[in-house]
């Protein structure tokens, strides 16, 4: 990666004339002292985005550096679609609607437009197949109120639940959720920021239960170890959020893509191997769920 410019530390920071304030950075429960965090752009991005419209956040928490690209995009909320998993996950094991990897919820025999959906599937593997209906029963047998609660304690973007049956994007009823191009969003600087307010230990959530999350967040192990979820959308977007660890050091990452002229080509897949390349790495396939909101 060409060197990266250090353009200010404190107050704003700027991709060639504009600027963004860092409120809230100042905010972060893990940025303490704002003269102690360095905030980064980087345009050298281009290469690996090449024409696709995107942004991407990354940070460094040993070095408390945050790296940018295209900084005004990546502090838009959006929807975020199947990256929600991670949180839903530790909403259902806080909760005790699912104890572990291997939980299972009630598959009704319905025939899904997936067929790795179409049976009773454990928590690891619904999380792998981003299995829509096994988290929409998790948040329900959760209720409302409970999961607002939750999603306020993180300040996960917005916290809208109010559209708690989602908008009926998908075609039936147990595809939708206010997560899928509903009420729900959260840009990605806010998706770094939670991601590491629950791996450092400074959420609500316990140590096995973020444990149980991060082995089925596992993607690969070579020299640095990689974990992460995907999202997919209709009409272009699509995302990747996780993070590398090597040893107790560890770089958050948000990608999120946008681009609707070319949506035959954008999933959460493509996402994330933009992320891998930005870390820069690259690494393995996952299933590919096509045309269907996850």
């Amino acid at each position: 990666m060409k060197k990266i410019f250090l353009l200010m530390s404190l107050l704003f920071i700027f991709v060639g004339t504009k600027s963004i304030s860092l409120n809230a950075i100042a905010e972060s429960s893990f940025t303490k002292d704002k003269s102690e965090s360095s905030i980064l752009s980087d345009s050298n991005f281009d290469d690996i985005f090449k024409d696709i419209r995107g942004c991407a956040v990354i940070f460094d928490k040993q070095e408390n550096k945050y790296y940018f690209y295209n900084n005004d995009m990546a502090q838009k909320r959006v929807s975020p679609f199947s990256t929600f998993k991670i949180v839903a996950t530790l909403l259902g094991l806080q909760n005790g609607i699912i104890k572990d990897e291997n939980s299972k919820m009630n598959y009704r025999g319905v025939e899904y437009p997936l067929a790795v959906w179409n049976e009773n599937l454990s928590l690891s593997s619904a999380f792998k197949f981003s299995c829509i209906w096994y988290f929409r029963q998790i948040i329900n047998a959760i209720g409302k109120n409970t999961v607002e609660k939750e999603l306020n304690e993180l300040s996960y973007g917005n916290c809208n639940v109010s559209e708690w049956i989602g908008s009926n994007t998908n075609p039936m009823l147990d595809l939708n959720g206010f997560w899928l191009n509903s009420s729900l969003q959260i840009s990605p600087f806010e998706q770094v920021n939670i991601l590491a307010k629950l791996f450092e230990g400074q959420s609500i959530y316990s140590t096995d239960n973020i444990k149980i999350l991060k082995n089925i967040m596992f993607i690969a192990d070579e020299t640095n170890q990689i974990y992460g979820k995907t999202g997919t959308g209709l009409d272009g977007k699509a995302w990747f959020i996780g993070f590398k660890e090597h040893g107790d050091k560890r770089k958050y990452i948000a990608v999120y893509l946008d681009a609707p002229d070319k949506k035959e080509n954008i999933n959460g897949q493509l996402a994330k191997e933009i992320a891998l390349m930005m870390f820069p790495r690259t690494n393995t396939v996952d299933i590919n769920l096509e045309n269907i909101i996850k």
